[in-house]
């Protein structure tokens, strides 16, 4: 039967208009909210400038000299470390990459069958469960979580490269440890980690835990990029990581010693995989050369990837200075291949979330050498003065308060009310487990919108007392036609009712929802009251599921348009499945077709959509 059971298109263009349409709605409340703290500056400037202050042009002109290390907006008296802004700025762009995938259209419904799902591929099964439970969020509300995503990166990426010094800084470092884990391990499954036949070259540990540990390393005190330790410690990691890697790669029978044989080496089959990806045809065109001569000569390929992977990885372990760099060197062309020939750039095809991990390791990489090469000499903190050190000034603060402390202070503010305005959508949709409507309306289409007096019926109810629908004048009504004796649909559609009744809360009282019998055979009250224990409706108060003779049945079913028709085999029948809103004067509201589904998501759904036709019956 059709509905809620058929999975949706990733390009579902009811779901894709959703996710564009509050994409818009968030830029707007922040292009507001940044406008209006660009006029708030712009004012305090003007003022400034009439009164005369010496506060207007800040130390520099008189104004008052910082007073106290580690204020949120920073006046500060010394360079950031080079390696540090080199990191920031990249990973800061790469949030910033990383948030603009995240607005391709197909993100919503195509998030979690194109990434996730082959990310946890061959996981142990409580990775499985783990990804399963952390991903119901965005099964459930695709388009607040997808819109979510977005804002949340990209506010990372902005408070990376808009704060360079003092806490907001490290603050945004500690953001993207967070966030870069919950991706790590629910997006990316642990990055593969515990997967069978992962390697180096197919994006193991996962792009975002490298998000993670520059992160961490961004969030450390300034006085940790002095000096030449902490760059010797990220070289000397990654080196004992491409080791390791190399090992993993060169362990025999996980499928990388062979090109094609009786089946293609894991290599081999990855490259034809990322080969038939949507992209233009120069870059499918040097995957497949790449896929032919890896399948020719697949034993010299992986020697050749091993030899490098441990070369690399010595070199960047020996801690002596000039190794480093050469390690260095040597790990550029090695990742950049990569890349290109074996992971396909990472964010082709209209699901690629972000570069993989060959950039970011890359990156880091770098970074760490450049802490190495370049290490400032050992100094004390730099001085910073803050907003709230200048409003503890005596005197009068209208001649103290730069417009740069402001303007910081406004920055660091912006930043962070971005990723708000992507965590907080976030965590109302995590605390709310029921699925979003606008799923049941992509798969069934909008509600039929009508206007006109309900059919009549006068039936009887699982206790078989007399119901009639004038009976039920005064309450909203929810009507559906189910078979006793299904066990397919008909039960997830009775549970989809119970869900919209506890949705619904205290206006429960004013709504009734009416099952009418759906089988000429199996239509005895006794029946129907089987059917209501077994699923848990004895206890829902304004639960009715109505019955009578076949005349009876037969006449509101005609009357609501319902097709039945008694199969060949088996007691079950085969029959229309529609729900029918009627508000409280008699008059039906809303035609509801379709309402099927075997997850609970989609029973989620579907009761949403019931919930929200039912509120729109009683209202005026």
């Amino acid at each position: 039967m059709p509905g809620m059971s058929h999975s949706l298109r990733a390009d579902n263009p009811l779901v894709v208009a959703a996710f564009h349409t509050a994409i818009l709605h968030q830029f707007l409340l922040v292009l507001a909210v940044g406008v209006g703290m660009a006029l708030a500056w712009n004012l305090w400037f003007t003022f400034q400038l009439r009164r005369g202050t010496p506060g207007a042009g800040g130390p520099a002109a008189g104004g008052p000299a910082p007073t106290r290390p580690g204020g949120p907006e920073a006046v500060v008296t010394s360079a950031e470390p080079p390696a540090r802004r080199f990191l920031r700025v990249a990973f800061g762009l790469l949030w910033l990459l990383d948030g603009l995938l995240q607005m391709q259209a197909s993100m919503p419904l195509g998030m979690r069958a194109g990434v996730v799902e082959p990310a946890v591929l061959g996981s142990p099964v409580w990775i499985h469960r783990l990804v399963v439970a952390g991903m119901s969020v965005w099964t459930n509300h695709p388009v607040e979580v997808a819109a979510a995503v977005v804002w949340t990166q990209l506010g990372i990426g902005l408070a990376l490269l808009l704060a360079p010094r003092g806490r907001w800084s490290r603050a945004a470092g500690l953001v993207s440890v967070g966030w870069g884990l919950v991706v790590w391990v629910v997006g990316e499954a642990f990055g593969g980690s515990f997967s069978h036949g992962q390697s180096w070259a197919f994006g193991l540990p996962g792009a975002v835990l490298f998000y993670a540990v520059v992160g961490g390393l961004l969030a450390l005190p300034e006085s940790a990029w002095r000096g030449q330790r902490l760059g010797r410690l990220v070289t000397g990691a990654l080196g004992l990581f491409f080791v390791g890697m190399a090992l993993l790669q060169a362990w025999p029978g996980r499928g990388f010693w062979v090109g094609r044989s009786a089946r293609p080496g894991h290599l081999l089959a990855m490259v034809e995989t990322m080969a038939g990806t949507t992209q233009p045809h120069v870059l499918s065109g040097w995957l497949t050369a790449f896929a032919g001569f890896d399948a020719a000569h697949g034993w010299a390929v992986n020697v050749v990837l091993v030899a490098a992977l441990g070369t690399v990885g010595l070199l960047l372990a020996s801690g002596v200075g000039p190794l480093v760099v050469a390690g260095a060197l040597a790990a550029t062309p090695l990742c950049l291949a990569t890349w290109v020939l074996v992971q396909d750039f990472g964010f082709l095809g209209g699901l690629g979330t972000d570069t993989n991990s060959m950039v970011p390791q890359l990156l880091l990489l770098w970074g760490g050498v450049v802490a190495v090469v370049r290490a400032p000499a050992a100094a004390r903190e730099p001085t910073f003065v803050s907003v709230r050190d200048v409003l503890g000034r005596p005197g009068r603060r209208s001649e103290v308060l730069s417009p740069g402390v402001l303007a910081r202070a406004a920055l660091g503010a912006l930043c962070g009310f971005v990723v708000l305005v992507g965590v907080v959508p976030m965590a109302v949709a995590s605390a709310n487990p029921n699925a979003d409507p606008i799923l049941s309306e992509a798969l069934n289409g909008s509600p039929n919108q009508v206007d006109a007096p309900a059919p009549a019926f006068s039936l009887v109810d699982q206790r078989g007392r007399r119901v009639s629908l004038g009976s039920l004048r005064g309450k909203a009504v929810a009507l559906t036609f189910l078979d006793p004796v299904c066990n397919s649909a008909c039960p997830v559609i009775a549970q989809a009712f119970r869900v919209a009744d506890e949705m619904l809360g205290n206006e429960a009282s004013r709504t009734v929802f009416v099952a009418i019998a759906a089988n000429p055979i199996y239509r005895s009250v006794e029946t129907l009251d089987a059917f209501d224990r077994a699923q848990h409706l004895t206890g829902v108060k304004n639960w009715l599921y109505l019955t009578g003779s076949v005349r009876q049945l037969t006449r509101a079913w005609n009357a609501y348009g319902i097709q039945v028709s008694v199969l060949s085999a088996g007691a079950m029948v085969a029959h229309s499945e529609v729900a029918y809103i009627i508000d409280p004067h008699g008059r039906m509201r809303e035609i509801l077709g379709d309402q099927t589904g075997t997850t609970s998501s989609a029973r989620s759904s579907t009761a949403g959509l019931v919930a929200d036709a039912l509120r729109a019956a009683l209202s005026p």
